[in-house]
């Protein structure tokens, strides 16, 4: 009997340790996607919104939603780009559900 929990235990953990997988990668996307977004509302050169795009991602590993959504309204904010709060979360949401998409489809 404690081979079948043992079994159940083992198979939970690996799903958890994959959802974090999934979760991990796509909030990685979602990061470039939005840092791409506002590179393009200050108006950067693609090459340029390319090394923002990176740069922020890398920045931003580890950090939660509220600390990313506030790194770029503050970066916004220094380039001169109104943008609500909400619009913003908008953005992020949008791009986090394509990204979890296209993690999950093996994209």
């Amino acid at each position: 009997m404690s081979d079948a929990f043992q079994d159940r235990e083992n198979t939970f953990e690996k799903q958890f340790a994959n959802d974090e997988a999934i979760r991990f990668r796509a909030v990685a996307r979602r990061n470039k996607a939005v840092a791409l977004w506002a590179a393009d509302l200050k108006g950067l050169a693609a090459p340029d919104a390319e090394k923002y795009a990176d740069d922020f991602v890398a920045a931003q590993v580890g950090h939660s939603d509220d600390h990313v959504a506030a790194a770029l309204k503050a970066d916004l904010d220094r380039g001169d780009v109104d943008l609500s709060d909400h619009r913003l979360r908008k953005k992020m949401d949008e791009e986090m559900a394509e990204a979890l998409a296209s993690v999950k489809s093996g994209k």
